[in-house]
């Protein structure tokens, strides 16, 4: 496969933060496994069929000359002279995984119409254009989501589902050829026109970032399926997953799939968080706009696990990571090390690596989620508004149970075909390792859900009858409707291709904690009544589909930030198959001018500034008093970031079943789930 070392420097391209880490040619291994890798894919059903393209270019086009209709009419509306009005158009371009080129079959597109300075967002793009379309016979299921973090119109388009974001520039006319990758396009516009044209100045920034696309976007398709198998997808936006796969395009340049996948979970499970991803040096630039800067920016020293957009303004798109979700990720990284050293002594195949996990097998206690609405339309609604806060409820109980105890929630949702206009969520919980619990000591986490029940019910934009329930169910009692056609599997073995699980030995020697026996023992969780919208409140964020980024305020902290030296893992398991000078290298990697910002009151910070709540809510006709969140500064002081050294080693490939979990007694009123 070539010579490995720092040899390689004085010839290999650079591109990127570095050079790369191995410059060699593909072997015919590597040849074999990419084709096996393919054929994987493709039996997986990642790509569309010719027909289902043609189809999603025929409806682009068609979109194009809608908006250009759409900009004339305006443009004559406004009384502008005729020469203006034949000048005026508007231009449509694509962005997220169709532009990438690694969207499957079913996938929608995510869109951008750029439009004048004349042609407004509010009155103009929701107005005028939402009519237009509503009249199409070929539109349905036409949402606008003009308070949304990026304002967009959702619709289907001939079956093609569209996802339209909105920009008017600076600019009288919108010249065919425009070139939105300048940051000249970024003066004297809002906020909103700046987030909407960074999904596509970022997704272009990427294409040019990385030596090969073609390997880029299998290698890309790949970590997709694999995140979406191994229930760790939703932990991070499909931005983050290409961001991260980018980076290892650029360290092994000539590359093939095979070995890229390999590498990318030998690097991010050395990667020493929370050092920064990034595919190029953050410019300032000239226009004023913040940037993602630790040493500055105290909101940004928190941050956890920091992947970094590299289009101006660069920034941080994976704030929403958590202490929990980093956990579960480092360990899901290591298994995938795990098996691709496997793989490559010819003791493993793709089949290992992709195998589904079994998340309803994996803890003894979960949280579920119910929620209903009265209408299609107010699920739709309500449904984003908690997908965009679910994330609050697990830095509520990391926050109450100082990070003792872990929660993993499940990135989908689960309907009971039984009960219309209703669907949940699951999250599982176990007490982290580690942990200084007395044995057998509970986790009353009854005030945290009755926290985040009554805060979601602040959701402005929500009508009568939007519901919601949290209640703790164990995992012999998990409803059917969640597992594949309504029928629990036994639980799997814990042997998987004859080898055993075992633990690390670097492992807590901790005694379990002894549950109870009974369902509802151990986890408090007393909520007086399932919470329904409050319908007079007025502080709540609206954002429901893109929701802001709840950063904390801090106060600002002057000085440079240091780097330390890289040190080794300490688990055992994560030992590679290639050269020390390999290690070395990629180690170096994660060793930066931004090491060692991180602080450890970000999520406590976040919450404290993030929750809104009002003095009362109305709940079943009666009132509930709700208590001011008080301080937790005491729980900020024992919060442990879950990276690199600190997460420790699992078993042999984290066997997905019979986890040797620490037992957690918690503490929940054992309510019932109707609605």
């Amino acid at each position: 496969m070539g010579s490995l070392g720092l040899s390689n420097y004085a010839t290999a391209p650079r591109l990127g933060m570095s050079d790369p880490i191995f410059t060699g040619e593909p072997t015919e291994f590597d040849v074999i496994k990419t084709r096996e890798l393919e054929k994987f894919l493709a039996d997986a059903g990642l790509y569309e069929s010719h027909e289902e393209a043609i189809r999603r270019e025929e409806v682009l086009g068609r979109l194009d000359q809608i908006v250009k209709i759409w900009m004339k009419n305006n443009t004559r509306t406004k009384g502008f002279n005729e020469q203006l009005v034949q000048e005026a158009t508007a231009k449509i371009f694509t962005f997220g995984s169709y532009r990438l080129g690694v969207h499957g079959p079913g996938a929608d597109i995510d869109t951008l119409c750029v439009g004048p300075r004349h042609a407004t967002r509010d009155e103009d793009f929701f107005g005028e254009l939402y009519r237009m379309l509503a009249e199409m016979p070929e539109i349905q299921e036409l949402h606008p989501v003009p308070d949304a973090y990026v304002p967009v119109l959702q619709f289907k388009f001939n079956e093609v589902s569209i996802d339209l974001l909105y920009a008017n520039v600076a600019l009288w006319a919108i010249p065919e050829d425009l070139d939105i990758s300048q940051d000249s396009i970024l003066q004297n516009v809002d906020e909103q026109t700046v987030r909407s044209l960074n999904g596509c100045r970022v997704t272009d920034q990427i294409l040019r970032l990385v030596p090969n696309i073609q390997s880029f976007r299998t290698t890309l398709r790949c970590m997709r399926l694999w995140a979406k198998r191994r229930g760790v997808l939703g932990f991070l936006g499909g931005i983050n997953w290409a961001l991260l796969v980018a980076r290892i395009c650029q360290l092994y340049p000539n590359a093939l799939p095979n070995m890229l996948v390999s590498r990318f979970f030998k690097v991010y499970n050395l990667w020493r968080w929370p050092n920064p991803v990034m595919l190029c040096p953050i410019q300032d630039g000239s226009l004023g706009l913040p940037v993602w800067d630790p040493r500055r920016n105290f909101r940004d020293r928190q941050h956890l696990m920091p992947i970094i957009t590299p289009a101006h303004p660069c920034m941080n798109s994976s704030y929403n990571v958590s202490t929990s979700t980093l956990r579960v990720m480092m360990e899901e990284f290591q298994r995938g090390n795990e098996i691709c050293e496997e793989m490559e002594n010819n003791k493993a195949g793709w089949m290992t690596l992709f195998e589904p996990f079994q998340f309803f097998d994996a803890y003894k206690n979960y949280l579920q989620i119910d929620i209903a609405a009265e209408n299609d339309d107010d699920l739709r609604k309500w449904k984003g508004w908690i997908e965009s806060r679910l994330r609050q409820l697990t830095l509520k109980i990391e926050r109450d149970t100082r990070s003792m105890l872990r929660c993993h929630p499940h990135p989908g949702e689960f309907v009971d075909k039984s009960r219309p206009l209703h669907c949940c969520y699951f999250m599982g919980l176990r007490r982290n390792e580690g942990t200084n619990a007395q044995k057998g000591e509970p986790f009353d986490i009854r005030s945290t859900v009755e926290e985040f029940e009554h805060s979601v019910c602040m959701y402005q934009s929500g009508s009568p009858g939007m519901w919601i329930h949290v209640c703790h169910v164990r995992r012999k009692n998990i409803p059917h409707f969640v597992f594949p056609g309504g029928v629990r599997t036994p639980q799997t073995n814990p042997a998987v291709n004859g080898k055993k699980r075992k633990r690390d030995e670097t492992k807590s020697s901790e005694p379990l904690c002894q549950a109870t026996g009974t369902d509802d023992a151990g986890l408090h969780v007393e909520t007086k009544a399932k919470e329904h919208f409050e319908t007079d409140t007025d502080d709540i964020s609206k954002k429901a589909r893109f929701p802001e980024n709840p950063l904390s305020h801090g106060q600002e902290v002057e000085g440079s930030v240091r780097c330390s030296p890289p040190a080794m893992p300490s688990s055992s398991s994560a030992s590679l198959s290639s050269s020390t000078i390999e290690e070395k290298l990629v180690m170096g990697q994660s060793c930066g001018p931004f090491f060692g910002h991180i602080s450890p009151s970000k999520e406590f910070d976040e919450l404290e500034n993030d929750t809104v709540l009002t003095n009362q809510v109305q709940c079943f006709g009666a009132r509930t008093e709700v208590c001011p969140v008080q301080s937790m500064s005491s729980a900020k002081q024992e919060v442990a970031v879950a990276a690199g050294n600190g997460v420790s080693s699992s078993s042999k490939f984290l066997q997905n079943v019979s986890l040797e979990e620490l037992e957690v007694e918690l503490h929940f009123s054992g309510k019932s789930n109707r609605q």
